[in-house]
């Protein structure tokens, strides 16, 4: 049950940037701001559920690990954030790391 809290942890620390960013575009920014607090809360009470369990170390790379690798993906698909190979790569390395945290 840790690592679906954790995986959920890390799920809703993609939505306080991604809420940010929306917040930035102008309209509706006090809901975008609301909705990137709410995410940072519910993303931190996930990382404490699942850190009760797992090494805090393990928790806390997987946790900014899935908030890293999912914010970059989602700025590529809707923000024409760049998408160059070296980028890619590198994002690909952090999903490595991740799944060696969890084999290891």
């Amino acid at each position: 049950m840790a690592w679906i809290y954790l995986i959920l942890g890390g799920v809703f620390e993609i939505g306080w940037p991604l809420g940010f960013k929306l917040a930035a575009g102008g309209q509706h920014k006090v809901a975008f701001i609301a909705v990137s607090v709410f995410s940072m809360a519910l993303s931190g009470l996930f990382l404490y559920m699942a850190q009760r369990t797992i090494p805090i170390g393990t928790a806390y790379a997987v946790w900014t690990g899935i908030g890293a690798v999912g914010t970059l993906a989602i700025g590529i698909m809707f923000f024409n954030d760049p998408a160059g190979i070296a980028r890619l790569l590198s994002a690909l390395l952090i999903i490595v790391g991740i799944i060696g945290l969890k084999i290891f």
